[in-house]
């Protein structure tokens, strides 16, 4: 069994919601942590965990972070992790998957289909093995308890209920520490 863990520092976890139906904001978890564990070297048979700390989403906007913290999204007092645990992996090509699992947000958990390219595997120049991945999704907000909207002069709503998940990951091959017996 070989073991991975996301490499918090070259990884992004990010999503765009569209607003006024005209744009795009962006957003950001920055604390999260991730482990994989696969017996194969195409990650085909992999097991996944994430967790990502609602409290530390980000849009660069103080008022809105704030906003989206409370209880009309993410009430992160009360729910202070995003869960999600693979059921599922299906190798479509060399470098394409299709990841299924639960994913879990204000205590709502669905499954969820992720698209993941695998784009390589290096080793760093400190000698660690590192791979790389970017994942696309998409989910309902409404589906987790995130209901909050509201509706503009004209009519027209202020935040879609469709978001769309990207990321970037990097994973680092955890390397099991080597005990040497020490002769007396």
């Amino acid at each position: 069994m070989t073991h991975w863990k996301i490499d918090e520092s070259h990884s992004e976890i990010g999503f765009k919601v569209k607003h006024l139906m005209i744009t795009n904001v962006s957003g950001y978890f920055t604390q999260f942590t991730g482990s994989i564990e696969t017996d194969s070297e195409d990650f085909h048979d992999a097991s996944i965990t994430f967790e990502a700390a609602t409290d530390s989403i980000s849009t660069l906007n103080k008022q809105r972070d704030e906003h989206l913290r409370g209880s009309d999204f993410f009430d992160t007092a009360h729910h202070p992790k995003i869960t999600f645990v693979s059921k599922k992996i299906k190798k479509i090509t060399e470098e394409d998957y299709k990841v299924v699992g639960d994913l879990t947000i204000k205590g709502h958990t669905h499954a969820i289909e992720l698209e993941v390219v695998r784009n390589g595997v290096v080793t760093d120049p400190y000698g660690q093995e590192k791979e790389g991945f970017s994942i696309k999704g998409r989910l309902h907000r409404a589906d987790y308890g995130l209901r909050w909207n509201a509706a503009t002069e004209a009519g027209s709503i202020v935040l879609s209920d469709e978001v769309k998940l990207h990321m970037e990951i990097q994973l680092v091959k955890v390397t099991e520490p080597v005990l040497v017996a020490v002769a007396q």
